[in-house]
């Protein structure tokens, strides 16, 4: 008769989490680090990348690399922070899968929880109903090139965006979209290599526009215009379900991270510089909030070839789906907490029904919402400037400096410390920029109107 082994404790207790239907099928963790770094580019790495010409247009050539790198840099340094607190929370064998619960726990606040989940839930719901609006206008883009004087309106293509989301939906977990965010990254790659080959042959065509590159006369507009532009790429760099992507990483998640942020980020440097650079410089101070409208003037013919800029837009389109499933996984985590059971298998009837419902009911709420407010765009700035700035630039260094509490004298508790404070600065002068901006559009906005507010 063999001596019995001893009892040894689970190093990751709240992996098990064996009644939270929310971890076990959302949030399960099998992902690799190459897994995470695929959420983390379609999380970051998105059309909006198409908005960096307009953003230097706010700030200028020197202004604008600056603020770009600075942004880049605090943005990835951020993350890191983040992560670190997750594996030394994993390695004290308390893992945590949630924003919201690394949140209450290192901060010891019952309140914290609450107010995580309220800016997260909002700002991801934001972001998917943004991302149906804009498919919606890839496809009437399409459309209005195919027939001119077509019968169809913008609602009609959010509806058909809205179907197709429904379908997509029913993916159960985080881990099952790597194939899908695998694609949104080569298809990122793709329509931003194309817009920049568009960018330089406009720029060095006999068509190509008058080039001026001053800012703004009025100092007061020139203002408005910079804290603008820097919110704008705050919220480029911002994604808000960091603890969500690690999450997904089979444990020991401990270093896994900070591979996933560094193929994340050489996304960022190739596609983000090279797009801010080639459009602002062909088009200067008049860079559309889009630059593919900057290469398809409403006056004058095409500055680009009709198939290039069609096939961008298609990229897009088929990567707005897969930002739109990534910040959903909150909403379908928070939802299959509380209506599915971990007991039965994920695809039996018992959790596959109340799935379906709920995802459902889910998408059509953001369709809804974003064929009503096609000037969604303005609200989303806001929610943007208020949501990202705690989630992405607040909270992870006050959670490291609480985690690992740094020496007063120290240049880590300084920097996190100043990083708090310049960017709370920042985000209120970006909100108040953002609801200017909301007011001034104000009498262009429409319930279901058939043209979106720029």
């Amino acid at each position: 008769m063999g001596v019995p082994e001893p009892v040894r404790n689970d190093p990751f207790p709240e992996n098990r989490r064996e009644d939270d239907a929310g971890a076990a099928f959302v949030l399960e963790s099998k992902g690799e680090w190459w897994h995470a770094g695929f959420h983390l580019t379609t999380a970051i790495v998105g059309p909006t990348v198409l908005t960096l010409p307009y953003v230097f247009r706010g700030l200028g050539w020197a202004l604008g690399f600056i603020c770009l790198t600075v942004m880049g840099l605090v943005t990835f340094y951020s993350y890191y922070l983040m992560s670190l607190v997750l594996d030394h929370c994993e390695k004290s064998g308390r893992r945590h899968i949630r924003f919201r619960e690394l949140a209450a726990d290192v901060l010891g606040s019952g309140w914290m929880f609450y107010f995580v989940i309220f800016i997260q839930t909002a700002v991801n719901t934001g972001i998917s109903i943004g991302a149906i609006l804009l498919a919606g206008e890839c496809l009437q883009i399409m459309y209005s090139e195919l027939s001119p004087h077509g019968p169809l309106k913008l609602y009609h293509f959010i509806a058909m965006v809205t179907v197709i989301m429904i379908c997509l939906s029913q993916f159960p977990s985080f881990h099952s979209l790597r194939h899908i965010n695998l694609a949104s990254l080569f298809l990122n790659l793709g329509y931003t290599f194309l817009v920049v080959g568009a960018c330089i042959r406009a720029g060095t065509s006999k068509n190509a526009p008058p080039r001026d590159y001053s800012l703004e006369t009025s100092h007061l507009s020139r203002l408005f215009s910079a804290f603008t532009s820097i919110s704008i790429i705050a919220a480029i760099f911002g994604n808000g379900i960091l603890p969500e992507i690690q999450a997904t990483l089979a444990p020991p998640a401990t270093g896994k991270m900070l591979k996933g942020l560094m193929l994340c980020y050489s996304v960022i440097l190739v596609t983000f510089y090279s797009a801010s650079v080639s459009g602002y410089w062909v088009f200067g101070n008049k860079s559309n909030s889009n630059i593919l409208k900057s290469l398809m003037p409403d006056e004058g013919p095409s500055l680009a070839p009709t198939w290039v800029l069609g096939l961008a837009i298609v990229f897009i389109l088929l990567q707005l789906f897969a930002i739109g499933l990534v910040y959903s996984q909150v909403a379908y985590e928070i939802m299959e907490k509380n209506s599915a059971d971990a007991n039965k298998a994920v695809f039996s009837l018992r959790n596959l029904i109340p799935r379906i419902i709920l995802r459902t009911l889910y998408m059509t709420l953001c369709g809804f919402f974003a064929a009503m407010l096609p000037f969604f765009g303005d609200i989303n700035g806001v929610v943007g400037a208020v949501g990202f700035i705690p989630l992405d630039f607040i909270l992870p260094m006050l959670l490291y400096n609480i985690t690992f509490k740094p020496k007063k004298s120290s240049i880590t508790f300084w920097v996190n410390t100043s990083i708090m404070v310049i960017f709370s600065c920042a985000g209120l002068l970006g909100s108040f920029s953002s609801i200017r901006k909301l007011v001034l559009d104000a009498n262009k906005f429409k319930l279901f109107s058939s043209d979106v507010v720029d």
